[in-house]
């Protein structure tokens, strides 16, 4: 079975060392540091007409929970419709109620708005308050697939939710597991669960190629280093491809 490699990019450079590295479908986004956000047009567009591999974005306008006010859902509406005319082949959305059921009538306008687009829900499944409910909701919805780590911190530690997803699935959904995901475990994590897909960012940072480097100003956080520049690994996203194969 050809197990499917998702990188998650919030910048071209790193899209282009992905696909580089072997992946085999990318999530599009802004501020992965946040968990990532929803990525821009014209970054959306680029992406659109520079990939080889179908590219999925992120809709999710703020960090934090994933219960939305109407103004957040009418952002995302709007930002379907720019991925749709980016011409991305998909979208990744996820939003809970106030009890942590998922959303179905606010999922429902998203993906009309999508229609002919792929629709993957994330991770916000791993916050609600039943997952089997919540997995099937999905697969009412006719979600492609669910992104999660099984509820745990991490896809490793969630490995027996992971399994009993997959069995509940049936093959009516795809599972992809995803939250620090490695070279050290995918195998481990893809032999023992039964999921077909999965989901990593293989971050590293480097150098900025600017020769004057101001270091009294900063942009964001003191803790932020505005000169190391953050990048997909290209040698790590092929170290887990090898190990799929």
């Amino acid at each position: 079975m050809n197990i499917v490699l998702e990188v998650c990019v919030d910048n071209i450079e790193s899209l282009h060392l992905a696909i580089a590295g072997g992946a085999t479908r990318i999530e599009l986004c802004s501020s992965l540091a946040l968990g990532g956000l929803t990525p821009s047009y014209g970054f959306m567009k680029q992406a659109a007409q520079q990939s080889s591999v179908p590219v999925y974005a992120m809709i999710r306008p703020r960090q934090g929970d994933f219960l939305y006010s109407e103004q957040d859902i009418a952002i995302m509406l709007d930002d379907v419709h720019s991925a749709k005319r980016a011409g991305l082949q998909g979208i990744v959305i996820g939003l809970l109620t106030a009890q942590g059921d998922v959303d179905i009538a606010h999922c429902q306008q998203l993906i009309a708005a999508a229609s002919g687009m792929g629709v993957t829900f994330h991770r916000a499944i791993d916050q609600c308050r039943d997952h089997q409910q919540a997995l099937q909701d999905i697969m009412t919805l006719k979600c492609e697939r669910v992104l999660t780590s099984g509820l745990a911190s991490n896809a490793y530690e969630g490995m027996p939710i992971l399994t009993q997803m997959v069995q509940q699935a049936q093959g009516k959904i795809a599972i992809m597991a995803g939250a620090g995901v490695n070279i050290n475990n995918v195998k481990e994590i893809v032999q023992t669960t039964g999921v077909t897909e999965v989901h990593l960012s293989g971050k590293t940072t480097r150098p900025s190629l600017m020769s004057l480097h101001a270091n009294t100003a900063k942009m964001g956080h003191d803790s932020i280093d505005d000169f190391a520049i953050p990048v997909t690994d290209k040698h790590i996203i092929q170290a887990v491809k090898q190990a799929l194969n």
